[in-house]
């Protein structure tokens, strides 16, 4: 009997009788099921599972090779089979000891060789020592990227913001034009900066973005050679970057084996450097390794990674629950559920398994969510009351990194309360017979409890999230490190341009052929 059927049985015996208001009265279950990492601590207690469960779902992740999975991973093995690459962001944030030997050559050189040349150009930007084309000193900074080479660093800075500087920071990804001409008007072409990110320097949308800010300083400096002074580029496409007129000392490579949506600790974030400064730059990636670390050397039972990515297949597939709600009660994390889509629902969105075959479960979940307490008045309702319970993750820090004592309180208060009454729910009788009171409960829930949002603290949580979907991955059979799912509007795109600018559109269906003929009538 595979490990799976075993757990199959399991939850058909406990699916109707487990009740998590009997469970937290044992007095040991929040000791048993909480785990501390470097000073952040991960609470399980109010998941719907026994001891017996847990070690259940331990079995499934070593029978499905979780550990020797990771351990390929992290030894530089190419676990991107479609790609045919290594998976090596944990190694843009590691030491440069120990090597890490990759198609024969040891990477950890470069890595930190990029790094440094970060750190000494972001200083000299951050000193004002960098000047724009007319000596004035650089004062905005805009981040042109999409997919990961925007996400990652917008959300970064935006909740490192007690940490930044005198630098104004702006992101630009979407190709609708209103996006960059919005930001084009509240900055000044002497004194900002625009980094583009992209890999192949070829990316569709952050490409035409780029010729626009190219254009808009051109017109304003006169100058072509004003662009070296006031671009950078985050790419490993020199001959592109050249052309563009960005040169090579300010050009900031990284590899294939960084995919886009982990790539915030590579090149890909120096707009967060820049932001923060070099030294909270390195806190970041400190913060990272150390659960990259952990992830790595604790015991499965105590793996808080590990532990997080097996809860979520347990009510994935054994529960049926097709949504994952990520609630952060901190104003600063307001984009970590935007964050984490791409990185979980790019990954492990899939019906393909990394041989090539179908899938034969259920894979990654809807992950949505937004910050408490604003979410208490929005879709929570239907988390409380709905018909189709969904595991949640409060996310809260310990210290604020504000004077506002009584707002701290309430936010903490809010927060503990959310996840006791989605656990414990409320009956008839609680609710003064009231059958509009009554909240089922039973619906569980992970608390995270940061000491504060430092960077250290912020990159232990986001490589958390990375390795839970790695587990996931493997326990699912899939590659979670191509996007193919991409492709095919990308490609569908491309060819309905011609068509918008009049084409004939005998080509396609009849609805969009309806849907050009309006558009493109006067």
């Amino acid at each position: 009997m595979t490990a799976w059927t075993v757990l199959e049985q399991h939850h058909a015996g406990l699916a109707n009788t487990i009740s998590l208001r009997q469970l937290l009265e044992l007095s040991d279950r929040f000791n048993a099921l909480s785990f501390a990492v470097n000073g952040t601590l991960f609470d399980f207690s109010k998941h719907l599972v026994t001891d017996e469960t847990m070690k259940l779902l331990l079995d499934l992740a070593r029978d499905k090779g979780v550990a020797e999975a990771r351990d390929r991973m992290f030894k530089g093995d190419k676990i991107n089979n479609t790609e045919k690459r290594s998976v090596l962001h944990t190694a843009v944030r590691a030491p440069l000891t120990p090597a890490l030997v990759v198609d024969g050559e040891d990477v950890m050189p470069f890595i930190h060789d990029v790094l440094a040349k970060m750190r000494a150009f972001s200083s000299r930007v951050i000193s004002g020592a960098h000047t724009g084309h007319s000596g004035k000193a650089i004062t905005d900074v805009v981040n042109i990227g999409i997919g990961g080479s925007d996400l990652g660093p917008r959300f970064v800075c935006e909740a490192l913001r007690d940490y930044s500087g005198a630098l104004k920071t702006h992101f630009v990804s979407n190709v609708d034009g209103s996006a960059i001409s919005s930001v084009l008007d509240s900055v000044n072409p002497e004194t900002t900066l625009f980094i583009v990110a992209s890999k192949t320097f070829t990316t569709e949308e952050t490409m035409l973005n780029a010729r626009i800010a190219k254009d808009w300083l051109v017109k304003h400096t006169g100058n072509d050679a004003s662009v070296a002074k006031h671009f950078v580029a985050l790419s490993t496409n020199e001959t592109e970057v050249s052309a563009f007129g960005i040169s090579a000392d300010q050009t900031f490579p990284f590899r294939d084996w960084v995919g886009g949506r982990y790539s915030l600790w590579s090149a890909i974030g120096l707009s967060i450097m820049l932001h923060v400064g070099p030294d909270n730059f390195d806190a970041l990636l400190s913060g990272a390794h150390a659960m990259d670390t952990h992830f790595k050397t604790a015991p499965l039972e105590s793996n808080v990674p590990v532990l997080m990515g097996m809860l979520g297949v347990w009510y994935r597939n054994f529960w049926d629950y097709p949504a994952h709600l990520l609630l952060p009660y901190d104003d600063r994390l307001g984009k970590l559920a935007k964050f984490t889509q791409q990185m979980d629902m790019e990954s492990n969105g899939k019906a393909v398994r990394a041989d090539g075959t179908p899938v034969t479960s259920e894979t990654g979940p809807f992950i949505f969510g937004e910050p408490g307490t604003d979410s208490q008045h929005s879709f929570m309702q239907l988390v409380h009351q709905g018909t189709n319970p969904i595991p949640a993750d409060f996310i809260v820090c310990k210290k604020p990194h504000h004077a506002l004592a009584d707002n701290h309180t309430s936010l903490l208060s809010n927060c503990l309360a959310q996840s006791r009454a989605l656990a414990l729910g409320q009956t008839f009788a609680e609710a003064g017979n009231d059958p509009f009171g009554v909240f089922p409960g039973n619906r569980p829930s992970t608390t995270v409890i940061l000491p504060e949002l430092s960077p250290f603290a912020l990159g232990q949580l986001l490589a958390a999230y990375e390795h839970k979907v790695f587990v996931q991955g493997i326990v699912w059979g899939l590659n979670s490190f191509d996007q193919p799912g991409v492709q095919l509007g990308k490609k569908l795109a491309t060819s309905l341009k011609p068509l918008l600018q009049g084409a004939p559109a005998t080509s396609v269906d009849a609805s969009t052929q309806g849907l050009l003929r309006h558009l493109t009538q006067s």
